[in-house]
């Protein structure tokens, strides 16, 4: 029998959108009756002041995080509706706290004062942090400027929420039965799971839909061309003007761009790509798109191979006019043939009990910790709960969600639900939500794991880690927060390693059936497929990321046509195979538009040299060496945003960060780093 949680959490069963309303509301009223005593606050009573305010705003963010989280895993109309009428109010509050001229002040008292230099690091961090925030979110303006800088910030809210409603609306509408003869190709586990997908839409027979899944099956796998194209069509212009009406983000893009591009003008930025940048790792605009063109002419030969491969293939059956439907398709006949791998004779290897017990092995080896299963109220009967010790002391807690379902948004992510906090009354525990997309389990048998997804839940686990284990405890600066978003992913990416080495592979693979590990062979091609079209994958990357940069540094803001051209343009100087014309990706890109990578999806490759530098230490020393373990775990997961990512880095490392071993990761470039 699993032991109870030893944490305080959300009873989840009992939670209506009507109770979550008025915790929100009443979170919110509280924090906003403390914001307004800063005009009253007298000299020597700031530090108390702002304690008072991050408490108030701790209990905010958990308020309206259980909220945005649901709305997230299970999406209802009453839920949908709840989240979108408190939204405005959220965002006035925030607006309102970053142009509080009368906190700005008090906060700058704080640092100029002469105590300044004798508060904890942390606090002194989050001080400084706070001030630029205050710059950047126009507590300088005046008058209708103010007012209008606050009008954009609610309209901006209001439209993410908008873009991904339209999202989930279309990718759930779409459904489409499947004969026998198009299933043809798909493996019987691929088969099963349409199936059920069917069984759920009280259809009897497998049913096609846009979930990450289903997508994924058929685009690899089915034989009928036509059918590729048909879901790749599909799937390529959801929320688009190619589809209903009522789900296209057409407008949408545009009015956000429009209003990123107003309130940079307002702050004194030239366009939203610097105003974005002003919080981040790199220098400029100019050095992340030369950093980013330069990865992608190192990446260019590799993948005009990676291209040549599959024409081949395709050639070989009579197919010369390779379209976007097509190359995963090939690419995993070449896998099978070259390597005799696919990911249907590694997932009985991978069932998701297996992966998660060696999953929180390594993590234990790495970091000292253990994590154990915890009984807790879920809002689904999927999700687990577990918490993590450390001399018998809980130090955080966690949820899995990992499956797909109709009501769940796409995609994988974390997101804090409570952080570290150290007040006088003692200290608060940190707690996450870890969610998935992955192949749910189907009949009696457990999930089983692509290789793929495997590498998401680590990298989504490292998140969770990077946000668990602080020793931070001043809000701002705790766990992830204050971390500079390009150097957000570092410790996500950094977990992914383990997912190539064998002695880690040892601990997350077993047979679901048999009981036995990944047979050598198969450990063996996995291992030389590894670098399998990882040229062609970071130029879609690269391509993605210069897409959003030059988005947002375009001045005047661009209208649809003028979305559509830079993407084309883009592709026409980066991609080595030009999708269709109907790819309408840009209408589905939820990082830029929905979520915080504004500018800033140049983040994924950055903080990808950060991690392959950073792993590099543990080639050299040993991949379970604890010293170096406990040595990344308290320079880099430890100090959240309590310094900057560089000088954290340079305290694991050594020195600033180097290329060359993100290139030998990449297959491109062999030997050591320095």
């Amino acid at each position: 029998m699993t032991a109870a949680a030893r944490l305080p959490l959300p009873d989840f069963p009992t939670l209506t959108p009507a109770t979550l309303k008025a915790t929100v509301e009443q979170a919110l009223a509280h924090a906003t009756s403390i914001l307004e005593q800063a005009e009253h606050t007298s000299s020597g009573q700031e530090l108390a002041l702002i304690e008072q305010l991050e408490s108030a705003e701790n209990q905010l963010q958990q308020a309206f995080g259980v909220l945005s989280h649901l709305n997230a895993v299970r999406n209802t109309p009453e839920l949908r509706d709840t989240y979108n009428g408190l939204l405005p109010d959220i965002s006035r509050y925030y607006t309102a706290q970053g142009q509080n001229r009368a906190l700005y002040e008090l906060y700058l008292r704080v640092h100029d004062g002469d105590t300044f230099t004798t508060l904890p690091s942390a606090r002194q961090e989050a001080i400084r942090l706070a001030l630029r925030d205050f710059r950047l979110s126009g507590v300088a303006l005046e008058g209708d400027a103010k007012a209008r800088y606050a009008a954009i910030s609610e309209r901006l809210s209001q439209l993410s929420s908008q873009f991904s409603d339209h999202l989930l609306d279309a990718t759930q509408a779409y459904n489409r039965p499947l004969t026998e003869a198009e299933c043809a190709g798909l493996p019987d586990s691929s088969v099963a799971m349409l199936k059920q997908f069917g069984a759920q839409r009280e259809i009897d027979q497998p049913v096609a839909t846009l979930d990450g899944p289903s997508y994924l099956a058929i685009m690899t796998y089915a034989d009928d061309r036509a059918l590729r194209e048909e879901i790749y069509r599909a799937y390529t212009s959801r929320a688009s003007e190619l589809g209903a009406s009522e789900h296209d983000n057409s407008a949408v893009m545009t009015e956000i761009l429009a209003l990123r591009q107003e309130m940079a003008a307002l702050l004194g930025f030239a366009n939203y790509a610097e105003l974005s940048l002003a919080s981040k790792m790199a220098p400029s605009v100019a050095k992340v798109r030369e950093f980013l063109v330069d990865l992608a002419q190192k990446a260019r030969e590799p993948a005009l191979a990676d291209l040549a491969q599959i024409q081949a293939e395709a050639a070989a059956v009579g197919m010369t006019n390779l379209q976007a439907w097509d190359t995963a398709y090939f690419a995993e006949k070449i896998k099978q043939r070259r390597y005799n791998l696919s990911q249907e004779t590694l997932k009985p290897y991978f069932p998701a009990p297996v992966v998660i017990e060696g999953l929180f092995a390594i993590a234990q080896k790495l970091y000292g910790i253990q994590i154990e299963a915890r009984d807790a109220p879920v809002w689904h009967e999927a999700v687990r709960y577990y918490e993590i010790t450390e001399h018998d002391q809980v130090v955080g807690g966690f949820y899995f969600d990992l499956y797909a379902r109709s009501d769940k948004r796409g995609g994988a992510w974390m997101s804090g639900y409570r952080s570290r906090v150290v007040a006088q009354d003692g200290t608060q525990i940190p707690v996450a939500f870890m969610v998935g997309n992955f192949a749910p389990p189907v009949g009696d048998d457990p999930a089983k794991l692509s290789h793929d997804e495997l590498v998401t839940l680590f990298h989504e686990f490292g998140h969770g880690l990077h946000h668990l284990l602080t020793d931070v405890g001043v809000l701002p600066v705790a766990g992830i927060h204050g971390v500079a978003w390009d150097a957000v992913e570092l410790p996500s990416q950094f977990m992914e390693f383990w997912t190539w080495e064998p002695e880690a592979i040892a601990l997350i693979s077993r047979h679901y059936q048999s009981g036995d590990t990944l047979p050598d062979s198969l450990l063996q091609a996995l291992l030389a497929a590894r670098h399998f079209q990882s040229g062609m994958m970071t130029l879609r990357q690269i391509e993605f990321a210069l897409f959003d940069l030059d988005i947002h540094a375009a001045n005047p803001a661009l209208d649809q046509a003028g979305i559509q051209a830079t993407l084309d343009q883009i592709r026409a100087q980066f991609a080595v195979l030009q999708p269709p014309a109907h790819n309408r990706f840009q209408h589905s890109f939820s990082h830029i538009f929905a979520g915080g990578y504004a500018a800033g999806y140049y983040s994924y490759k950055w903080a990808e040299v950060l991690a392959s530098d950073a792993f590099d230490r543990f080639e050299q020393e040993g991949i379970f060496n604890t010293q170096t373990g406990q040595a990344f775990r308290q320079e880099i997961l430890a100090q959240g945003g309590s310094r900057s990512a560089l000088d954290s880095f340079v305290a694991f490392r050594g020195r600033e960060p180097q290329i060359e071993a993100l290139l030998r990761h990449s297959g491109w470039q062999t030997g050591a780093s320095a």
